[in-house]
């Protein structure tokens, strides 16, 4: 797979006000690959409303540690959406896992949800369900339709900021060099 000449791979992509598609409005989505195949990424600002970590795990039939409790999960997007994700920091060398910045990565094999819930995960970590998905080409159109501005990744905005402030935050770390 070639990369596309301009990959966002690594970007926040915060939906422009008025997008029409209310599974991404007001969105902020972190894009973990994006090249002639499509584009994978995960809405970062939007918690499950109903779904606890616990019962998560429950449902996985893994024990966790009791300081996993206040960790929330996360609606990735409308695609998968009962497949398990992670976002995360060091270390990397969870099975499968995807470089997506050299501070960020990307699993989702039970080796790294079995480990978090021993306590031995990484520090930083977001637990989500499911995915956005972009066919060949179809990301590069919207943004062509100036449907999504472009941000910068970091790990601030992705494991500090409160879920609430995200799409602000994002829209201050705006890449206004995109494409350029």
């Amino acid at each position: 797979m070639s990369q596309n000449p301009v990959s966002l791979k690594g970007r926040l992509l915060m939906a422009m006000p008025g997008l029409p598609d209310p599974n991404f409005a007001q969105t902020v989505t972190c894009i973990c690959e994006h090249n002639d195949s499509g584009a994978l990424g995960f809405v970062i600002n939007r918690e499950h409303p109903l779904l606890t970590i616990r019962e998560l795990f429950s449902d996985l039939k893994m024990s966790m540690v009791d300081t996993m409790d206040k960790m929330p999960v996360y609606l990735g997007g409308p695609v998968q959406p009962g497949a398990v994700f992670v976002l995360h920091g060091a270390p990397f060398h969870w099975e499968g896992c995807i470089q997506v910045t050299p501070d960020i990565g990307l699993s989702n094999t039970r080796d790294i949800l079995m480990a978090m819930g021993q306590g031995k995960g990484p520090d930083n970590a977001m637990v989500i369900l499911g995915c956005a998905g972009w066919a060949p080409m179809q990301l590069d159109a919207e943004m062509a339709e100036n449907s999504w501005l472009v941000g910068t990744l970091t790990m601030d905005i992705l494991f500090k900021t409160r879920v609430e402030a995200r799409w602000e935050q994002a829209m201050m770390h705006m890449d206004m060099e995109w494409g350029t």
